[in-house]
């Protein structure tokens, strides 16, 4: 099998943006409420009745459905003995022409016992750029704050109060930010991100205002509001628990360093590759490289060479084996859980 180079994935979201995506993706501009890029995408829209953000191949078909045909070949023996023919991965590129709503996602105990799902959304951002004066993330409550209170908030849809909640972030390009499902956040206006997160769409939203396009009827899955709240981890963030959701790149190998904590490692892991003139070794394994800056070479074990240039968004199957970039370029590899995932939601899950 070949490394697989994609196209644009960008299914109709409730919010505005997309200019900074279409730049980097060389792309003429799509219309404002489609500001993301769902990347070797296998997790379909919630609540879709059709096949929105599936990602489909150059033969037509969709890459859930290959994967399916033939899971070893695509994930790797071991990967499909702990996750079938789920590569338990969801990459996208996400450009916010707008702050996204306060939301928080559910943990992977919430949505087996409630939404019959072994995934939750653990998610992490990986800052391409900023734009403009609201460039910022919020992330967790600044305080503990009580059950009825997330309740109230709820029905009432007070946003002031629930951002001002928040710790705000200021953020830049090459940080790294975690986010612990059932951790309440927002993206600000003028943030372009690399998205990782686990493969499904839900999204419990703690505020509706300004957002008309967010169907009321899914903005808490279908769960009554009471229930919905118990997602929602409520105690304060410390300064320490922040620092360590934040994360510089660290060594991992010649040419190649790793975004994200250990704690991120039964999520996804991320890898920013960057040879420079040198060469960057990539063992085996089901992988989605995104190239940041620069241009360069994929070369497979087997002689296949693909160019890869800004913008370009690669798939790299399991059986398409080890691989070499090259080049002057910046990219990032995003990979799969490390090994079978745990019962744990880990970090700060309730």
């Amino acid at each position: 099998m070949k490394p697989v180079e994609l196209t644009a994935n960008q299914p109709r979201q409730f919010y505005r943006g997309g200019g900074a995506l279409s730049e980097f993706l060389g792309v003429a501009a799509a219309d404002e409420f489609r500001p993301e890029d769902w990347v070797a995408s296998t997790t379909a829209r919630y609540g879709a009745l059709d096949d929105a953000g599936l990602t489909q191949l150059a033969d037509g078909g969709l890459l859930r459905d290959a994967i399916l045909i033939d899971p070893e070949a695509w994930l790797g023996a071991e990967h499909a003995a702990a996750f079938g023919a789920d590569p338990a991965l969801l990459v996208k590129l996400l450009d916010a022409g707008e702050r996204l709503p306060v939301h928080v996602h559910p943990t992977r105990e919430f949505a087996r016992r409630h939404l019959d799902c072994r995934s939750g959304k653990t998610e992490a951002w990986v800052i391409l750029g900023v734009t403009g004066s609201e460039a910022r993330v919020h992330l967790g409550f600044a305080r503990d704050v009580e059950r009825d209170e997330v309740t109230r908030w709820m029905a009432e849809r007070d946003e002031s109060t629930i951002l001002a909640s928040l710790n705000a972030i200021e953020v830049s390009a090459g940080d790294a930010v975690l986010v612990p499902a059932g951790m309440p956040h927002a993206i600000g206006a003028g943030v372009f991100c690399l998205e990782l997160q686990e493969p499904t769409d839900f999204s419990v939203m703690l505020e509706l205002p300004g957002f008309p396009a967010i169907d009321p009827d899914q903005a808490l899955l279908g769960i009554d509001p009471g229930t919905a709240a118990g997602c929602v981890a409520r105690k304060a963030l410390s300064a320490t628990e922040l620092g360590r959701l934040r994360s510089a790149p660290r060594p991992l190998r010649d040419a190649v360093e790793r975004f994200f904590p250990d704690e991120a490692d039964p999520f996804f892991r991320a890898e920013r590759v960057a040879p420079q003139g040198r060469s960057a070794q990539l063992d085996a394994g089901f992988s989605i490289l995104v190239v940041l800056a620069g241009e360069g070479e994929l070369r497979t074990e087997d002689g296949d060479v693909l160019r890869v240039a800004r913008g370009t968004t690669t798939l790299i199957p399991f059986a398409a084996g080890g691989s070499t970039l090259s080049g002057s370029l910046v990219a990032v590899r995003c990979r799969p859980p490390a090994a079978p995932a745990a019962a744990s939601d880990g970090l700060f899950a309730e």
